[in-house]
């Protein structure tokens, strides 16, 4: 047997299994080129994989020779595939930039475990999106989800143990509550493999059981991805943690929690069960658009720069279950193509922050005035982020919105329509509330110089993924297209 037939188990062996080694060696810089090479191999494996599944179908592949549903089976389909390249991309990225980053915002001698604690965090996350088993992915879920509390509590901010500990509290509860819907639906069907659920459920729809089973997966899932009014966790976490973390995080974390949402909804309990029988869009999507509208507006009035992007974060999550709501095919296309993107745009904006953590040590606004003429690439890089996360055209921001728009008007939804157009608005406002400030206003007797070039390179190399993929848009909307129909069952 090749090596290719084998790159579902090495998705998740290859960061598993690196990571004891940085505790074991306990030499940062080590680790740092470890984590880096264990992360661009991770992105090898699942350009690969999303190669093999949109030339070949579905893949499935049994861990131990065990075949499913009595044993552990990874399955690959275009949408795991797909959050696979999304989540194994901005890890490469974010390790590229991690090492001064690193050095600058965490204590020298916790470099070792911070390298550590974020490959875990990798396994986990690679694993829940590849796993198709439903009790496998709550494992990958806890590891993914301890490891994310270390990795925010390193930051050198007091308040980073805080919402560590306030992110393990809320995300201890989504954890119990998806193991309890799972629980459930193992007692009535005597199955814990995903798609042999979706055989056994239909029969069982009727089942009080299996009802309650996706209220607490859709409550449990719905704290793990910051839905509002279940977002208190974000704002402090993507605030006081590292800026790296923080990178890391808006661009995998939400989005493979989202992931599995969809699977949940689509592939185990089947869309018309799901968003019909029960109708969880009549929930879903009025908590969509509050999300949209009330944490942009928040977002306009903080004063620091990490929080704003939090709470635009959940403004940006509420675009994605909106399409998820809407239960079309172009609405859901809408959704995965805005994982891609919104990872890629608050990827950019985080990195961006991150260099003027490096060079003023603060990203108040107050304190980032000037900044566009001391610092032109670094704030060049945020405008540009923030013309995607408006929606602007020829950026990956307006691909998303405009998906989301057809998907509204096709179902004659034009009140999300205007959330939306109201949403980007709002974006509007509080990014130029940061321009403003950098661009138009002195900045004093602090003189700063421009970020290294490591970490420009980086930012940038986001930013150049933000206007490319704004452009062309045959691989993302393919791909999304291609998921969208599997999801759904509709034949190509």
């Amino acid at each position: 047997m090749s090596l290719a037939a084998h790159y579902p188990a090495l998705q998740v062996v290859v960061p598993l299994l690196a990571a004891p080694l940085c505790v074991i060696v306990k030499r940062g810089t080590f680790c740092w080129w470890l984590a880096l090479v264990v992360s661009i191999t991770t992105l090898f494996f699942a350009g690969m994989l999303l190669s093999q599944t949109l030339e070949q179908g579905v893949i499935s592949y049994a861990i131990g020779g065990w075949a499913a549903p009595w044993g552990i089976e990874y399955r690959v389909d275009a949408l795991d595939a797909f959050v696979l390249v999304i989540v194994a991309t901005i890890g490469s990225i974010v390790m590229l930039y991690a090492q001064k980053s690193v050095r600058a915002e965490i204590d020298k001698e916790k470099h070792y475990l911070f390298y550590a604690a974020y490959l875990l965090c990798l396994t986990g996350l690679l694993g829940i999106t590849i796993t198709g088993d439903a009790f496998n992915l709550f494992v990958f879920l806890e590891i993914s989800s301890l490891s994310t509390y270390a990795l925010v509590s390193m930051g050198r901010d007091r308040r980073a143990l805080t919402a560590a500990y306030q992110y393990l509290i809320m995300g201890t509860l989504g954890a119990t509550f998806y193991l309890i819907g799972v629980g459930l639906l193992y007692m009535v069907t005597g199955t814990l493999n995903m798609a042999d659920l979706a055989e056994r459920l239909p029969a069982l729809f009727d089942s009080r059981t299996v009802r309650a089973a996706l209220a607490f997966l859709t409550v449990g899932i719905s704290l793990k991805l910051a839905l509002f009014p279940l977002h208190l966790w974000l704002p402090n976490v993507y605030t006081y943690a590292p800026s790296v973390v923080t990178a890391f995080l808006a661009g995998t974390a939400t989005k493979v929690a989202v992931y599995v949402l969809i699977r949940v909804i689509f592939t185990i309990f089947g869309v018309e069960f799901a968003l019909g029988t029960m109708p969880l869009d009549v929930i879903l999507l009025p908590l969509a658009c509050a999300a949209i509208i009330i944490a942009s507006l928040v977002a306009i009035f903080q004063e620091d720069v990490k929080r704003m992007l939090a709470y635009s974060s959940v403004a940006q999550i509420g675009y994605i279950v909106v399409g998820i709501a809407l239960a079309s095919a172009t609405g859901l296309v809408a959704s995965l193509i805005h994982l891609f993107n919104h990872a890629l745009m608050k990827g950019a904006l985080f990195l961006s922050l991150g260099c003027v953590v490096y060079r003023v040590g603060t990203v108040r606004i107050g304190d980032i005035a000037g900044l566009g003429r001391q610092m032109p690439w670094t704030m060049g890089a945020f405008v540009v982020g923030g013309l995607s996360l408006i929606g602007v055209p020829l950026t990956v921001g307006f691909v998303s919105k405009w998906y989301l728009v057809l998907a509204a008007i096709e179902q004659g939804w034009w009140p999300v329509v205007v959330v939306v157009l109201v949403g980007s608005l709002l974006a509007l406002i509080y990014v130029w509330r940061v321009v403003e400030c950098a661009y138009f206003r002195p900045a004093g007797e602090r003189i700063v110089s421009e970020a290294p070039a490591s970490l420009l390179l980086t930012t940038w190399l986001l930013i150049g993924a933000n206007l490319y993929f704004g452009v062309d848009t045959a691989l993302t909307v393919g791909v999304a297209e291609s998921a969208a129909h599997q999801l759904l069952g509709i034949q190509p």
